[in-house]
């Protein structure tokens, strides 16, 4: 019997065969892997992890096709197809669940998925067809959307290739919205508006190559006629801020008042508050320049150069335990003197990418003690200061953006001839010197291939006039005017830490699938700071001085889900650096500091392993962690009981020598009295009542004066008005 069940089987099989025999060529590369894809079979759930799944591994989203030819026709023997029996191969029967599946099912009987696999079998499971074009490009029909609240559109994707042919691929293209709540969109390439003004973007992804679809949906009631015509504008930033709120139909909130613009530019800037002398004047002033007189003044503070050395320490400060407590001491010098001489950007990058010396005689060149091998470098250096997230092409093709092994391993080879002399690391103490030098060898493999890879920029060319010394081909190449990347990626981290939001968020993943919420402004930014000579104060003076940094934060009817588009102030809490210091200046007392000289201020701190339980209560970044170190910037209970709870705040309040025994001591009116404490605290003058009900608890008080006032004070500093910037 069973020997008659064979020899009926090998009779009709190669009659179905040829009755399934394709009308045209498949093409491995253009036909079938697209389906694979669209299907998720190599997503990175399924076989496309890096172990694959059940003893079966693709290519993560099919950028290998050569390891997924093999997957399918020549390894396990070829037994995932059947070429005598194509529609019974495992890889048609387990893409359909007509055998079990991990996955369930994938692919319907009788679709065009089907028979599309199933004609690639039978004609034989050829790598390539004869005359087989590539695919050059993938483009949207149409990649810019506004709809109205619940309103539906299609996406149409059309493949296009290196023979001038195309077709459309809608079937077979993945979509991911970036924010699904604006907007959803369907395997089919269907979108559908969410109730609810808003804007996002939509990944639409086939086969490695990425487009985007950006849909807005605006508000439907719209502004008052020639509401934005009205509006002073100070620069360019105002008009191009302006002009997208008026294609959403939002309205911007007031300005802000001279006391809020005060504080925020302080903290923002300098990072500290202004004293309660300068708060009385400024907001005494009727100049009409002021503000910018004010911005003038405080750019050339000596408290700048800390501040923005402070911020760019998150990005660069390594642990002292891994790389040596002097190697971090002279590089966190190295970063503070860039600001305190205002260098330019493009040489504060070239500084740190072309380094080599001594780490105890040349802060820069502790980036290369900590990194140690050419491809940690690399990843540091292309998200700091290009805004492109190199770690995912490591491994395989990056999932979100164009950017391949290849194109990593190559990058990463500017790093291969890196050289060190020394004792090397010894955690945790690693105390000893160590020569950072250009070497004559140094190589980067391709970790499939192993092929040797010469230095290649991501995109572009290098001067190979100096290809000879790789790291100062890669400055100037970076640096250079016509890498955009540099610019952008720098103006977005400047703004978001004035804006409290990048034009593009996280600021420092530029890719295509993540726009800016403001291309026009972002590109007009780089090219203003460029055009500046890369100068940073220039940069921050041209953004504070808008009218856009200067707007309220209280909310409207129209702006009060808008968290894109700058039409109010986005409130934050300040830094944990900001508040330490703004503690003592309000209390009038000194802050030590273990590793820093008396009275030094927090944001002169070199190292996160100086112990401060405030700052770790407020966010500061863990000293373990490597750099670049993402900052929490949220609120907490615990932040809240700390300020209510610590007796180091409560000592300071209540210290012989603090503001409240001066003012206590001090023959003065009571209204004066909350006068300075109110222009100390908030930066402002109280209002009527405010300074009706505080000085009458003043008055009031007697023999207790001293007592009430470290009271009023402290309650202050424990307002939502002390912590946040408005």
């Amino acid at each position: 019997m069973f020997a008659s069940m064979m020899l009926t089987l090998t009779f009709v099989v190669p009659v179905r065969a040829a009755s399934l025999a394709p009308s045209h060529p498949v093409s491995f590369e253009l036909d079938v892997q697209p389906i694979l894809t669209a299907h998720g079979c190599n997503s990175g759930a399924c076989h496309g992890k890096q172990r694959g799944q059940n003893g079966f591994q693709l290519s993560l989203l099919g950028f290998d096709s050569d390891f997924d030819f093999s997957a399918l026709a020549q390894q396990s023997r070829g037994r995932r197809v059947t070429i005598t029996a194509p529609s019974s191969s495992l890889l048609v029967q387990k893409a359909t669940a007509q055998m079990p599946h991990g996955g369930g099912r994938r692919i319907e009987p009788d679709s065009n998925a089907y028979h599309t696999l199933v004609d690639w079998i039978a004609q034989g499971v050829p790598r390539r067809i004869a005359d087989e074009p590539s695919l050059d490009r993938v483009v949207l029909a149409e990649s810019e959307f506004s709809l109205a609240p619940n309103q539906q559109a299609e996406l149409s994707v059309i493949a296009h290739y290196s023979d001038g042919s195309s077709r459309d691929v809608t079937e077979l293209a993945t979509y991911l919205a970036n924010d699904a709540a604006v907007v959803q969109a369907d395997a089919s390439g269907h979108l559908t508006a969410g109730p609810l003004p808003g804007e996002t973007a939509v990944m639409v992804r086939y086969m490695n190559h990425i487009s985007v679809a950006n849909v807005n949906i605006p508000r439907t009631d719209p502004l008052p006629d020639g509401f934005y015509e009205e509006r002073p504008r100070a620069n360019f930033i105002d008009d191009l801020v302006f002009q997208k709120l008026d294609a959403l139909e939002i309205q911007i909130s007031p300005p802000a008042s001279d006391a809020v613009f005060l504080r925020r530019v302080y903290t923002d800037v300098i990072g500290r508050l202004p004293t309660s002398e300068r708060a009385k004047r400024f907001l005494e002033s009727n100049a009409a320049d002021k503000r910018a007189e004010l911005v003038d003044e405080i750019l050339n503070q000596p408290e700048y150069a800390d501040h923005w050395a402070n911020l760019w320490a998150d990005l660069l400060r390594p642990n002292p335990y891994r790389v040596g407590i002097k190697a971090v001491l002279n590089y966190d010098n190295w970063i503070r003197q860039q600001f305190r001489d205002n260098v330019p950007y493009d040489q504060f990058a070239s500084g740190l990418i072309t380094a080599q010396g001594s780490t105890w005689r040349n802060g820069a060149v502790t980036l290369y003690r900590d990194r140690r091998s050419p491809d940690e470098i690399a990843t540091l250096i292309s998200q700091l200061f290009l805004g492109i997230r190199l770690e995912c092409a490591k491994c395989h093709h990056h999932p979100f953006e164009k950017w391949s092994q290849r194109d990593f391993y190559s990058f990463a080879a500017f790093f291969a001839k890196v050289d060190r002399k020394g004792v090397g690391l010894s955690p945790p103490i690693s105390g000893g010197e160590e020569i950072v030098f250009n070497s004559e060898r140094g190589e980067v493999k391709h970790p499939v291939t192993g092929q040797v890879l010469d230095p290649r920029p991501l995109f572009g060319s290098v001067d190979e006039s100096i290809e000879n010394n790789p790291r100062q081909a890669l400055s100037q190449w970076m640096t250079s005017t016509e890498n955009e990347y540099f610019a952008k990626v720098h103006v977005n981290r400047i703004w978001a830490l004035l804006m409290g939001r990048g034009l593009v968020d996280p600021v420092d993943d530029l890719r295509s699938t993540n726009p800016p919420s403001n291309p026009a402004l972002l590109d007009a930014l780089a090219q203003h700071f460029q055009d500046s000579g890369y100068d940073q104060k220039e940069l921050i003076r041209l953004i504070v001085l808008s009218n856009a940094y200067a707007t309220g934060s209280q909310p409207n009817a129209t702006n009060k889900t808008d968290r894109l588009n700058y039409s109010r102030h986005y409130r934050q809490r300040l830094r944990a650096e900001i508040l330490v210091d703004a503690v003592t200046a309000v209390t009038e007392t000194s802050e030590t500091f273990t590793a820093l000289p008396p009275e030094s201020r927090a944001n002169q701190i070199w190292t996160h392993r100086v112990d401060s339980m405030f700052l770790d209560t407020f966010g500061r970044p863990n000293e373990n962690q490597d750099p670049p170190c993402e900052r929490i910037s949220d609120s907490s209970v615990t932040q809240t009981l700390h300020l209510m709870n610590s007796r180091d705040i409560d000592r300071r309040i209540r210290s012989d020598s603090s503001r409240a025994a001066r003012l206590s001591a001090a023959e003065i009116p009571a209204t004066e009295i909350v006068d300075e404490l109110y222009l100390a605290t908030f930066s402002r003058q109280p209002s009527i009542e405010e300074r009706r009900y505080a000085a009458s608890l003043i008055e009031k008080s007697g023999d207790d004066r001293r007592n009430v006032i470290e009271d009023i004070m402290w309650a202050m500093l424990n307002s939502p008005e002390f912590i946040l910037q408005n």
